[in-house]
């Protein structure tokens, strides 16, 4: 079966979760720094994992208008497009607070952070976005079992 991308864009590291391959739960995967090849690396997981779709962070403004970092973010997709397999579908979703949310989830927010910290907080925003997707892919219904 194939997996989703989740994909925490940010500056200086892009952080990275991956599906299940019942596309239920996110997992944290690794977090890259940016740079001139990182679309590259990214493509070579998509081929090694099995991934079909990838899901962006898109970084809208807190009154949910386009920014500059919105710009970067769709940058960023299409140069990702052009390194990816045929086929390998790019959506975006709202991404809004998830890196918040991750630093709380870990106890790190409003605190300094090393670097490894750094890291797992983009991991654990990329997870938040990916795990949004999924559950909005598979609704309400998709813990209840079927009735005999």
């Amino acid at each position: 079966m194939s997996r989703i991308l989740g994909i925490d864009h940010g500056t200086v590291r892009i952080g990275l979760a991956l599906s299940d391959e019942l596309g239920m739960f996110a997992n944290p995967l690794k977090t890259l720094d940016t740079s001139p090849t990182v679309e590259l690396e990214i493509a070579t997981i998509v081929q090694q994992k099995r991934v079909e779709e990838i899901v962006i962070g898109q970084p809208l403004r807190m009154d949910g208008r386009r920014g500059t970092a919105t710009a970067r973010v769709e940058a960023f997709a299409d140069r990702l497009r052009k390194a990816l397999p045929h086929g390998v579908k790019i959506v975006f979703v709202d991404e809004r607070l998830t890196s918040v949310a991750a630093e709380q989830s870990l106890g790190l927010h409003n605190k300094q952070k090393t670097r490894e910290e750094k890291k797992l907080v983009d991991q654990i925003a990329a997870v938040a976005i990916l795990q949004d997707y999924l559950n909005t892919l598979n609704g309400p219904d998709a813990w209840l079992l079927p009735e005999e």
